[in-house]
């Protein structure tokens, strides 16, 4: 895994600051460790011959390996930057000689000598990234790795999110792993690096310790293992950069060498092609411009025509194709069930709006149709769902609840267009559509038998509401247990997880949330600082589900935990923007379970819905196993 330090850069930078009145450079520390290619750990010159420090980056080494005739630069790259700075410089003199008032910059270079103006201004620009860093830390107010510790929580790994990037890829990454980073404990102007271990992680982030540290957390810190500052053990050797251990621990060892190839022997890293991985995962085949048919957010029954305006880690925003102003979009992940190719309404009897727009605009095209998620074939030409079948469904306009529904249209290709018994308009226009193999609908006795509340029709006053009673007065039937979705993977979700969900209310916004219940392959979200009223259920392999972390690798905003000003201020706009329902009584589960058996079901399909809650906590996929007599 480890070669040891035979291979390791070379080199390392001066100190950068001085006094404005001081004409010199000054002195580097002279007791400061370097890795140097030939193993060896070299300190310091302090005068003596033999050494130079390169004028453009302030680099310290042999002056046998410097470059030109003067030995003034350790490389050609910094001769060429020394003459272009050194232009730059005359032009910010000539500025002055115009009367123009001076810049902070022009202002730091004039008053220093040159190699002290370069490393004054590197110093000037890394001040102004870190104030841009500290405001927009201020204004988001919030940081995944502060809350997880402040807590102790713990978050979904990785491999939880297939649909995510590395979420197929991600190995054996995990405690103790080591990396190569950027060592912020010191004080030269270029970047050096250091080893580090990983302490804990949570989703993409990974909280590191300096190699050396042993338990000592004072400089842990947290970062995306994603990144392009992380590396795996070596990246430094064959990019000839150098490892400087952290100005805190520099005085703890004598041998640096000696520790590292001791510490590092037999140690895990990361895989030398991981950053290819991290890149390759995130490309997208969506493309702007793409044309695609979507549900219409306005009815729920409908298709429209929208166009792909922009692509981030995989969500798509769409714009639907007659906004003229382009501001009537949609937002949803590239898999998500709500899209599909141009024509798909058509060929499955779906309801879908005519676009007044005759022909394409100029650049837009038809999205192939192989880019969109498949759904399983299914056999429709023996037992089937019918017309009127009653059954449970997550209400997609309220997806805190699950409530009493029934099949309204059949559609091909195992499409079915559902109903919420008691909210329904007349002229079908609040149907939804799901497929047969939804996770989102669930058979008769599904919320009863694994103590979720049903939401009862509304209106309907015969309380506690019973299966069995309802399907009588209706003279309806049950969808046969049979027909639904049995798979359950073994997606790795546990109570208390962590992690970043879309809220589908307002599918533009990304929240930290919590995984706060487990049934079968439902997952409760709930959106850290509200009211559980807005928490939503979810399939386990919802594309709208995040690993911790992943708005900051993909650069979409997150949402952080709301605040109680917050939810007082919001909540009224939320609300709103729920289904417009009265009041409504959930009932009560009184109905035991061998009740419901004996009521509703045979013994096959008891066996099928039981198991659920003891299976809540650890997603196990065995419940749906025929149990034998």
């Amino acid at each position: 895994m480890f070669d040891g330090y035979d291979s390791c850069s070379e080199d390392t930078s001066s100190s950068s600051s001085s006094e404005e009145s001081e004409e010199e450079v000054a002195p580097l520390p002279s007791n400061l460790p370097i890795i140097k290619n030939n193993g060896q750990v070299y300190t310091y010159p302090d005068g003596k011959s033999g050494m130079a420090t390169c004028e453009m980056c302030g680099m310290v080494g042999v002056r046998d390996a410097f470059y030109s005739k003067t030995k003034r630069f350790c490389s050609v790259s910094c001769s060429r930057s020394y003459s272009s700075n050194s232009k730059k410089a005359s032009i910010l003199a000539r500025l002055q000689v115009t009367g123009k008032p001076p810049t902070k910059k022009a202002k730091v270079l004039q008053k220093q000598p040159l190699v002290a103006k370069l490393a004054a201004y590197a110093q000037y620009q890394a001040t102004l990234q870190n104030q841009a860093k500290t405001k927009a830390v201020s204004m988001e107010g919030f940081s995944w790795g502060n809350y997880i510790n402040s807590n102790s929580f713990i978050a979904a790994p990785v491999t939880c999110f297939k649909h995510a990037p590395m979420g197929t890829c991600w190995g054996d990454i995990s405690e103790n792993v080591r990396v190569e980073v950027p060592n912020t404990d010191c004080s030269l102007p270029t970047k050096v690096f250091w080893i580090a271990g990983i302490v804990k992680l949570a989703g993409y982030n990974a909280l590191l310790r300096y190699e050396g540290f042993e338990n000592d957390s004072g400089l842990d810190f947290w970062c995306n293992i994603c990144g392009s500052d992380i590396h795996p053990v070596g990246w430094c050797a064959a990019s000839g950069k150098p490892l400087v251990p952290p100005r805190t621990i520099q005085h703890k060892y004598t041998n640096w060498k000696a520790f590292l190839v001791k510490r590092l022997t037999g140690a895990k890293t990361l895989p030398p092609d991981f950053s290819q991985k991290v890149s390759e995962s995130m490309q997208y085949p969506f493309k702007p411009c793409m044309r695609v048919e979507v549900v219409d957010k306005r009815h729920l029954c409908r298709t429209r025509v929208a166009v792909v305006e922009s692509v981030i880690g995989g969500r798509l925003r769409l714009v639907y194709e007659e906004s003229e102003d382009r501001t009537d979009d949609f937002w949803c992940h590239m898999h998500s069930p709500l899209i599909h190719h141009i024509g798909w309404s058509r060929s499955i009897g779906h309801r879908f709006k005519r676009s007044d727009i005759t022909k394409k605009q100029d650049g837009h095209f038809d999205t192939p149709p192989h880019l969109f998620a498949k759904v399983k074939e299914v056999d429709q030409s023996g037992e089937w769902f019918k017309e009127g079948m009653k059954l449970e469904a997550i209400d997609p306009l309220n997806l805190s609840t699950i409530c009493v529904a029934t099949i309204r249209k059949v559609l091909a290709d195992g499409f079915l267009m559902i109903g919420i018994d008691g909210s329904e308009a007349a002229d079908g226009s609040d149907w939804f559509c799901y497929h047969a193999t939804s996770p989102s609908i669930f058979p008769v006795g599904f919320c009863e038998i694994n103590m979720i509340e049903l939401t009862p029709p509304r209106g309907y006053t015969k309380l506690p509401f019973k299966w069995f009673d309802y399907l009588r007065e209706t003279g309806s039937i049950a969808a046969p247990v049979k027909l639904f979705n049995k798979d359950v993977p073994n997606h790795g979700f546990r109570v208390g997880m962590k992690l970043e969900a879309v809220d589908l209310m307002e599918p533009r916004l990304i929240c930290v949330a919590t995984v706060t219940r487990i049934i079968h392959r439902l997952l409760r979200i709930h959106f850290d600082g509200w009211e559980e009223e807005y928490d939503q259920w979810v399939d386990c392999e919802s594309p709208d589900l995040y690993p911790v972390g992943w708005c900051q690798l993909t650069g979409y905003q997150l949402q952080p935990p709301a605040s109680q000003s917050s939810r007082e201020n919001q909540s009224a706009s939320s609300k709103q923007k729920k289904k417009a329902k009265s009041q409504q009584y959930k009932g009560h589960k009184k109905m035991t379970t061998l009740q419901l058996k004996e009521e509703l079901l045979d013994g096959e399909d008891y066996n099928f819905l039981q198991g659920a809650s003891d299976q809540e906590s650890n997603g196990s996929a065995n419940f749906y196993i025929k149990q034998e007599p």
